[in-house]
């Protein structure tokens, strides 16, 4: 076996330290806005995942320009991908069941989460959003990039106002 340089064994190092799912959660130093239970393996409060908007900020941001039944117009919503934070969460599953600030609940499988590029928008139009305009957090499907995605199904699963993911 040949022996690895240490210049390819710092590399490799980098790329592991940076790869979703072996990210470490710290605690939160500011107010939590997410909380992910369920089938999680990465935890910093007892048996859950929990997210303060600056942990989210420190995830690789995506940015999704789409129309919506509720944007029209079209809206820039930034976050990072939904599969990001569950990586970060080590969570595994079938289904995921988003949670309002309201107690709406909405089923999403998880399989949405790696088929296409669903956000977990903080930012709209590059401002944090408000809870009365569907904030401070809310799962935004790329509408406007498949046609397979706008009808009433994904419209259901774009929960706003954000509180809790349980993987199942």
């Amino acid at each position: 076996m040949a022996a690895v340089s240490s210049t390819t064994a710092l590399l490799l190092g980098a790329c592991l330290a940076l790869a979703p799912a072996a990210w470490a959660l710290d605690k939160p130093t500011d107010p939590v806005v997410l909380i992910i239970s369920g089938n999680v393996s990465v935890t910093n409060a007892g048996k859950t995942a929990v997210f303060s908007m600056e942990m989210l900020a420190k995830l690789p941001q995506r940015k999704v320009v789409t129309k919506s039944p509720w944007y029209p117009a079209g809206a820039e919503f930034t976050g990072p991908l939904l599969r990001d934070v569950l990586a970060a969460a080590g969570a595994k599953g079938s289904k995921i069941v988003a949670v309002a600030l309201n107690d709406y609940k909405t089923d999403i499988p998880f399989d949405d989460a790696t088929q296409h590029d669903v956000i977990l928008a903080r930012l709209m139009n590059g401002k944090p959003m408000p809870v009365r305009e569907k904030g401070p957090l809310f799962v935004v499907y790329p509408l406007d990039a498949k046609p397979e995605l706008q009808s009433q199904v994904y419209y259901n699963r774009s929960a706003w106002q954000l509180a809790r993911l349980i993987v199942q």
